[in-house]
């Protein structure tokens, strides 16, 4: 008798023999599904994949800011009420700020957040030549 594996959960490609056939890694796929960075190019090329997030390049500006101010983290999240851990992860662009966040951190270094979101954006600069065309390339944002 031969020895049977577990297919459940690995999909086929329809063949009759044992042979299993798994699925390209996530978030890299093949043929008509493939995303457009994955497929050869055809026609108008497409805009390439931002270098940075959002988030990232909002939390830099506030490690500036605050630099600059020459405060320690536990001083500006003190005064915005908030953990330095979380300020922290803020700076490091690991989590991204709710709006009410955003103002508090931006009251405690005394800016608005609009200064600091513009701030933001006019710090940020295209890191590869792939996006050194255009109007400047374009960050990723996502909104909650």
């Amino acid at each position: 008798m031969s020895e049977r594996t577990d297919t459940s959960q690995v999909p086929t490609t329809g063949r009759t023999d044992s042979t299993v056939v798994p699925l390209p890694p996530q978030g890299r796929s093949c043929g008509r599904n493939a995303t457009p960075a994955q497929r050869p190019a055809q026609g108008p090329a497409q805009s390439p994949a931002p270098d940075r997030l959002w988030r990232e390049v909002l939390g830099e500006t506030m490690r500036r800011h605050r630099i600059a101010r020459k405060e320690r983290l536990k001083d500006t999240a003190d005064r915005a009420g908030i953990s330095p851990q979380y300020l922290s992860e803020l700076e490091r662009g690991m989590k991204d700020p709710s709006s009410e966040m955003l103002e508090a951190v931006a009251g405690a270094l005394g800016k608005s957040s609009f200064e600091l979101t513009r701030g933001a954006i006019r710090s940020w600069a295209p890191t590869s030549p792939a996006t050194t065309t255009g109007t400047g390339g374009a960050v990723l944002m996502c909104a909650a």
